[in-house]
Parts: C-alpha cells; sequence; structure tokens
C-alpha cells in the first residue's frame, strides 16, 4: 500500500464517504454542501483528486471505498511508528505506556498478539 498524508479537509471528506458508501455523486455533493459548507465543484475537485491517488472509485456516478477506514489508519499507525520510532515496536511501546502498569487482562492480550504474529 502506497503511503498518504491526507489533509484535515480531505479526511473528514473521506470519513463521509466511508460513512455513507456507496453514495450517489450527486448525494455526496449535497453532503459535502451540508457538512462541510463546500460548492459542487470543490467536492469534485476533490473526489478526483482522491480517486487518482486510489482511495475511492466513481462508477456510473456511485462512489465508493477502495481503501477502507480500516486499512488507511492501519497504514498510517505503521507510518508514525517508522518515522518517529525507526519503526521499533518496542521503542513505541515503551513511549505508550510511559510508565503505567498493564491489567493481567491487557498483558495476555499483549502476549497473544506475540505469539499469533512471531516469527517462527
Amino acid at each position: 500500500m502506497k503511503r498518504y498524508k491526507l489533509t484535515e479537509s480531505e479526511i473528514k471528506f473521506t470519513e463521509l464517504i466511508w460513512k455513507n458508501e456507496p453514495i450517489g455523486s450527486g448525494d455526496l455533493v449535497k453532503l459535502c454542501g451540508k457538512e462541510m459548507n463546500w460548492k459542487k465543484s470543490t467536492t469534485y475537485t476533490v473526489l478526483k483528486k482522491l480517486c487518482e491517488k486510489g482511495f475511492f472509485q466513481n462508477e456510473n456516478s456511485v462512489v465508493s471505498s477502495l481503501i477502507t477506514k480500516d486499512e488507511y489508519y492501519a497504514n498510517q499507525s505503521v507510518r508514525f511508528v517508522e518515522d518517529t520510532y525507526g519503526g521499533s515496536l518496542p521503542k513505541f511501546l515503551t513511549a505508550f505506556m510511559g510508565g503505567k502498569k498493564l491489567s493481567n487482562r491487557q498483558a495476555e492480550e499483549l502476549k497473544k498478539l506475540i505469539d499469533e504474529h512471531k516469527e517462527l
């Protein structure tokens, strides 16, 4: 998956689509007018840009996603750990924990995740 950096308004726009998809492009224009105070031309310009980036498709005037919300945010999380902690998950977790203690349940969940994703 490519690296994507969306602006704040693009994120709000993508959230609208993810929440309402599949959505007719005319309905999307109305929704963006109501929620974001955008004109028709702005909606279509941003939609075209995000279609070109591979986020959405607009076929037969129906907009749907090519990348799910979960995929996008997972990619952003990985990118954050790579950029901020050199890709080190232990360094990220140490910073994230900030001296806090894990409950027994949380520790067991993490152990299970580690076991499921451990290289053999």
